[in-house]
């Protein structure tokens, strides 16, 4: 499969004046990038975040060609019949240009409990809640009664079409079973190049074992700081990942990069080799402007 790589530039796209937003997605375009990527969090560490599908609705809207991937959704805090709906709904507004990467959450747990979902359980609820969506957006008709969710009749109508690509996010043995269950790829992040490969073959095998034909794409969400500074460009992504993550950067250093667009794409070529080829960068740079056209450099070197 071809290298596909994503874009994420929360603050320029969603918090931006609506014109400069139009102009960030249009630079993106125009740059060769195949995607804009956004995140998803009710209320994380300080009460920061942004809705997912929101923001993809407020992206899809602005452009008639873009093509947006929520990734992740923290969709196991959410009702799969409502979750269902707002997907069928983005379809309807821009069909084939959404893919959904879902996940569990977990680096704070304060966000999980207060959205009403037991920590411990959230594993287990998201397995239920995939099994209803998937059936929802094909269209059945859902009688349910589980350990989270009791449905009478409930449906979707209309079904996305073309369906909606739907990315596994998380590790381990879970994020395996789910992605060759439900999925039609994984989305890793905070992985080394090493533990990549080790999963996308757990994957493949697991998938050969069940029968599986539909084939699988796996990708790598990466935060990467970006300059023709390497020293300047690293401090920069510290910074933000402090501010956000409030954990020191020095325990990032082994799954981020920073430096030129040379640097990074040298260092992602090692998880291209463990088998990706959809890569999400969430650059960090001195600006929204060069942040696309040095994201667009890493681009050209990775499908070189």
């Amino acid at each position: 499969m071809p290298v596909t790589v994503g874009i994420a530039l929360a603050d320029d796209l969603l918090t931006a004046p609506q014109a400069r937003r139009a102009a960030v997605v249009e630079a993106v375009e125009k740059a060769g990038i195949d995607y804009l990527t956004v995140g998803d969090h009710i209320s994380f560490h300080d009460g920061t975040g942004f809705d997912g599908m929101v923001a993809a609705a407020s992206l899809l809207g602005m452009s008639s060609t873009a093509h947006v991937q929520i990734g992740v959704y923290l969709l196991g805090l959410r009702h799969p019949l409502l979750s269902a709906r707002a997907l069928s709904t983005l379809s309807e507004l821009a069909p084939g240009r959404l893919a959904l990467g879902v996940g569990v959450g977990g680096e704070d747990r304060r966000e999980i409990a207060n959205s009403g979902v037991d920590p411990s359980t959230r594993g287990r609820r998201m397995d239920e809640t995939l099994e209803l969506l998937g059936r929802l957006l094909d269209g059945e008709t859902v009688t349910h009664s589980g350990e989270f969710f009791t449905l009478d009749r409930a449906r979707i109508v209309p079904s996305p079409e073309p369906r909606i690509p739907l990315l596994i996010g998380g590790s381990g043995e879970h994020a395996v079973r789910r992605t060759v269950r439900h999925g039609d790829g994984w989305l890793g992040i905070f992985c080394s190049a090493r533990r990549f490969e080790r999963t996308v073959t757990a994957i493949r095998e697991e998938a050969d074992a069940a029968g599986r034909t539909r084939p699988l794409r796996m990708g790598i969400t990466a935060w990467v700081g970006l300059g023709r500074d390497e020293e300047a460009a690293r401090r920069l992504l510290g910074e933000r990942m402090e501010s956000l993550y409030h954990l020191e950067p020095e325990r990032f250093a082994n799954v981020t990069a920073a430096g030129t667009p040379e640097r990074v794409a040298e260092w992602l070529s090692a998880y291209r080799q463990a088998g990706a080829e959809n890569f999400s960068l969430i650059p960090v740079a001195a600006s929204a402007d060069e942040a696309v056209q040095l994201t667009a450099e890493v681009a050209a070197l990775l499908r070189a």
